[in-house]
């Protein structure tokens, strides 16, 4: 048996489509891999979580016809920017076209930066030509978001691909009987999950979102008598499915618990103020504090 390091998904996904005999009532088929890839980065390029020789990649491939393409292009594009509003990022859409040299005829790189073109303007948003820097197998939709200091990235992307269904010969049957070569997209709307987890982390200054945080809850008693109640809050937070935990270190005050919680970036940060009654909040937003109570039935 031979082995390998996996550069990339498109193959497989070729080799899978290629199976069987495919009908065009079956397309568009859409498959994604959040597999681990690994590039041969030079040691001078790698850099933290942000550029590294194996990451992880929401990688996604859309088998269609010529026909479906301009919807799956939108349909993509949709999807990232709800994707990314949930993250709260803002991107700039740029238009990568034929580079040099380049795999294919000139007319199918055409038609395929025409169609590129026509999603963006339908799509809405401000765009930018970028010649010359599509792929070498097809022009390319590249999505750049910018970081907490202003650094754009290279995250998303939406690739056009004509090569590799021809080099696989994949075919399907349309139709009319005849057999017709499908359209491969390439689709990414995280990309490196390690990259995306950088750019996550400066932006949120440590401090996640609360839907994403892993420290989200920490309960602190005032005394040893009310450590019974500070347990039921536990419970009740987690039966919830918050990520909650008590500090019931006896050794240390209640200002050095807080500030411990503050230091942990917890999101909320609950001390009892009257059992059974109400509960004291400190809520830990990016940029200010925020005091309020709330009231907890037990």
């Amino acid at each position: 048996d031979v082995y390998a390091l996996k550069p990339m998904n498109c193959p497989a996904h070729c080799v899978m489509f290629e199976q069987r005999r495919r009908s065009w009532r079956e397309l568009p088929v859409r498959w994604a891999d959040f597999g681990a890839l690994h590039r041969d980065e030079t040691s001078g390029a790698l850099s933290g979580l942000t550029r590294l020789r194996r990451f992880t990649q929401d990688d996604a491939h859309i088998f269609c016809t010529p026909q479906q393409l301009e919807e799956e292009v939108r349909g993509c594009l949709h999807f990232l920017r709800s994707v990314y509003s949930v993250l709260g990022f803002s991107f700039r859409l740029l238009l990568s076209t034929r580079p040099d040299p380049c795999l294919g005829e000139p007319a199918l790189w055409d038609t395929a930066e025409r169609e590129l073109q026509k999603s963006l303007e339908e799509f809405g948003q401000p765009w930018q030509l970028n010649p010359g820097d599509g792929a070498f197998y097809g022009p390319k939709i590249d999505i750049q978001i910018k970081d907490a200091i202003g650094r754009y990235h290279q995250c998303a992307t939406i690739q056009l691909d004509f090569q590799l269904p021809i080099r696989f010969n994949l075919r399907y049957t349309g139709a009319d009987g005849a057999e017709e070569r499908p359209v491969l997209i390439h689709r990414a709307v995280l990309g490196s999950l390690e990259r995306m987890i950088a750019i996550l982390a400066e932006n949120c200054g440590g401090r996640w979102p609360l839907w994403l945080s892993p420290a989200q809850v920490m309960v602190i008693p005032v005394g040893g008598d009310t450590e019974e109640y500070a347990q039921q809050v536990v419970t009740q937070f987690r039966e919830a499915g918050f990520m909650v935990e008590a500090d019931l270190d006896h050794s240390a005050t209640l200002n050095r618990k807080i500030r411990n919680a503050q230091l942990g970036q917890y999101n909320f940060i609950l001390g009892e103020r009257e059992r059974n009654i109400c509960i004291c909040v400190c809520v830990f937003s990016l940029s200010v504090n925020l005091f309020f109570s709330l009231s907890l039935s037990l």
